[in-house]
């Protein structure tokens, strides 16, 4: 049953339905002209304490009453606030300011769509997320583009060596997260019967090589019981208990990782939740499909209002987990929504799919940053939602700019 609807979400086109009849909506990939983000200069900082405690869940942000009242940022504010720490490896770490080109001003650009705050927790009433195990699904895109953070977060990849997530998931607004020193990126692959199959290109004893002439079967078993304990096969033949077909993961050092400086406590006051994004470069680069990005539509041009995304969460340990939902509201840079979601899939990235221009194909991009479980204080009481970072025309360019290193691929999204 659950592979049969994953099947009808993925592989059947989705319509847009008013009182039973298919209506004509204008679902479609609009390509936009990007501003454009400059380099101007850049600094060297003092390597980081990475003395932080990994956070999950943050509390006294900014929530929808207090976003529908923040003035439009000048162009002069756009230049501090997209301006970008970047940490490496070695621990070395640089502030690069940035110069906006083209950003057009929107003086309504915080209005948004007016619906009651809900009083609930992450998971809201009957849990309504999927755990895929099926390596049809698993392996393949979009799902084969989750990655899973060390730090405790998930990501999305972008391009063959970055990994798009959230800030909080490296940096707590004053300091690094004490993980993210040693970061690394964990990329899914499944488990199979061929666990204790040597990696092609693996040494092997000249005990192993003499006994593989004499007696194949042999020398396999011999080779499954040199990986330990939990890898033998146990003599009585019955039913190994490893969790065949759930993701393991091939982890990857980071080399670099970029961040906003609109995130930092200091240079808003407070967190912002509107700039907890984050690239990761990985040290070497990876084969797989990946996903590109989009700008975010507003939620009228959304196929229902719906929104998808994978993760990681902590309660479903070992698991891929899938899950969409429909958008309940929206500012210029969060969307607010009612996705089932635990800690461990922040970061998350939040795709759907439309149509490409004068094409009859649909594409999948990514749209947002899922932030996770949020915590505020709306007139005296504590409120709480689930909340995703949009990808608006300034955030894209960033984000490419991160990417590619300059903006000429980056012009149109």
């Amino acid at each position: 049953m659950e592979h049969m609807l994953l099947l009808f979400i993925f592989f059947i086109p989705i319509l847009g339905l008013s009182n039973g009849t298919e209506t004509e909506q204008d679902f479609t990939w609009h390509l936009k002209k990007i501003p454009q983000i400059v380099r101007e200069r850049t600094f060297c900082l003092d390597s980081p304490k990475y003395e932080a405690r990994t956070k999950l869940e943050l509390n006294s942000v900014c929530g929808i009453e207090c976003q529908r009242k923040l003035p439009v940022p000048s162009l002069s504010d756009l230049k501090n606030l997209l301006s970008y720490e970047t940490v490496f490896e070695n621990g070395t770490r640089t502030l690069t300011e940035v110069n906006v080109l083209g950003a057009v001003l929107d003086p309504a650009a915080n209005t948004t769509t007016q619906r009651p705050l809900r009083k609930k927790r992450q998971v809201y009433g009957t849990d309504s997320r999927f755990s895929i195990y099926d390596k049809r699904f698993m392996t393949n895109f979009p799902f084969n583009t989750a990655v899973k953070i060390s730090t405790g977060c998930s990501g999305i990849l972008v391009s063959p060596k970055h990994v798009l997530t959230a800030a909080h998931c490296l940096h707590n607004g004053k300091d690094y997260v004490k993980g993210s020193k040693r970061l690394r990126v964990g990329l899914m692959k499944t488990k199979s019967r061929g666990n204790g199959r040597k990696r092609k290109g693996a040494k092997r004893s000249r005990r192993e090589i003499s006994a593989s002439k004499e007696d194949p079967k042999a020398a396999t078993e011999s080779r499954r019981q040199s990986k330990g304990d939990e890898r033998k096969h146990r003599r009585s033949g019955r039913k190994q208990e490893t969790s065949d077909g759930l993701p393991s993961f091939q982890w990857t050092r980071v080399k670099s990782t970029h961040i906003p400086k609109g995130w930092f406590k200091g240079v808003s006051g407070d967190i912002a939740l509107d700039y907890d994004y984050a690239v990761l470069e990985l040290k070497r680069p990876h084969k797989r499909k990946y996903m590109e990005l989009g700008i975010s539509p507003t939620i009228k041009m959304m196929p229902g209002s719906m929104i998808h995304f994978s993760g990681f969460d902590n309660d479903r340990s070992g698991q891929l987990v899938y899950r969409f939902c429909s958008i309940s509201d929206e500012s210029n840079d969060l969307f607010y929504q009612y996705c089932d979601a635990e800690p461990g899939s922040t970061g998350s990235g939040i795709y759907l799919r439309l149509k490409e221009p004068n094409k009859k194909k649909w594409k999948r991009k990514i749209i947002a940053v899922y932030s996770g479980h949020q915590w505020v204080d709306i007139n005296g009481e504590q409120q709480d939602y689930n909340v995703a970072v949009r990808i608006t025309p300034l955030k894209y360019a960033q984000i490419c700019f991160w990417i590619h290193g300059n903006d000429g691929n980056c012009t149109q999204g």
